[in-house]
């Protein structure tokens, strides 16, 4: 039989014309390679039935694998020739580069597609992604900056603005799919491995000589941690604090998060959390507020009577960021402010 090549990472991934991981869907949402596509051999059912089997009869399980494979392999080759010309050179990987990919490459190498393997499969990718993204963290540049402040001053548009601007950030928030606050609940959540490799994939693409800008965050966003060797390089960065009146930021987070206003209940079910820390009276305030449609004073209620009252000042004694080096008081919550603040940003 023909031998299959394999390649060790790090290696050029965009050498190859499709990346095909042929784990269960399980095991894909879970984590993957950037880019790559499931085509599992095995669904999540037959995986378990397998390896149920194999605990008491290993002969019979892998006569069953081979036979669901085969199965599996034989659907999958059915789209693939109408979506893949004769020259395709897939990569395949498994959990540690075995009997799936192995068998399925060589299928696909039979029929004239120059499928390579991962060497080790996903647990070597799944080590050099935490091993890569340590060692890249502890150089010292690119340099990080940090923006702080209290909620609703408007760090992540200003993000989004830097962006824009040709700025290089990393968007914590966006990529763990959550705002980071008891209202932050945007859909669900990544799991943790594919937050990490998400991380680790923006920062391999960012340039040593600028610096990289990024939102002050705890070391948890809804569900997910911030790997530690990153919430380490944030404890180092220089810190700039972003100040904006109170009025302003009720109305930036009425803009931010408008399906609140379609789904009142919700919202209210959200605060009855906070009674063992507020009190019932306190709680049972902002839900008057809410069925009378009084956004302003609710608003600014939850952020001076919750949000300011957790908010832990960047430099104190339970922050992990530096004490500000600058701050900028933005007098409204208007896109030519945020505008003039990166301009001041970037050029200091």
């Amino acid at each position: 039989m023909q031998e299959i090549e394999t390649i060790a990472l790090p290696y050029p991934l965009e050498e190859f014309s499709s990346i095909v991981d042929v784990r269960t869907p399980l095991e894909f949402a879970e984590d993957h390679l950037p880019g790559a596509i499931n085509l599992p051999v095995l669904s999540n059912e037959q995986r378990v039935e397998v390896g149920t089997l194999y605990k008491q009869d290993p002969f019979a399980a892998r006569i069953l694998g081979a036979r669901y494979l085969s199965i599996n392999v034989a659907d999958h080759l059915i789209t693939l020739e109408k979506t893949w010309d004769r020259k395709e050179q897939p990569l395949l990987y498994c959990w540690r580069g075995g009997l799936r990919s192995r068998s399925f490459a060589h299928i696909l190498r039979s029929v004239g597609w120059r499928a390579r393997l991962v060497d080790g499969g996903y647990k070597s990718y799944r080590k050099f992604v935490l091993n890569d993204l340590k060692a890249q963290l502890a150089e010292p540049l690119p340099p990080f900056h940090v923006i702080c402040g209290l909620t609703g001053t408007g760090k992540t548009r200003l993000l989004h603005h830097l962006r824009e601007a040709g700025a290089q950030v990393l968007d914590l928030e966006e990529l763990a799919n959550h705002r980071g606050s008891l209202l932050g609940n945007v859909g669900p959540q990544p799991a943790q491995k594919l937050f990490e490799n998400r991380i680790h994939q923006a920062i391999s693409r960012f340039q040593p000589g600028k610096p990289v800008f990024v939102e002050a965050e705890s070391n948890r966003i809804g569900a997910l941690s911030l790997p530690a060797p990153l919430w380490k390089k944030l404890s180092t960065a220089t810190v700039t604090e972003v100040q904006l009146p109170l009025p302003s930021r009720a109305q930036l987070l009425l803009e931010d998060y408008p399906r609140f206003l379609d789904e009142p209940a919700d919202l209210c079910a959200l605060l009855d959390r906070l009674r063992s820390l507020r009190g019932h009276q306190q709680v049972d305030a902002w839900h008057e507020q809410i069925h009378a449609g009084d956004w302003a004073n609710f608003l600014q209620s939850i952020l001076r009577d919750h949000y300011d009252l957790c908010y832990r000042p960047a430099g104190s004694e339970k922050s992990n960021y530096q004490k500000p080096s600058a701050q900028f008081h933005l007098p409204s919550h208007h896109q030519a402010d945020f505008e003039k603040a990166v301009k001041q940003l970037l050029n200091p």
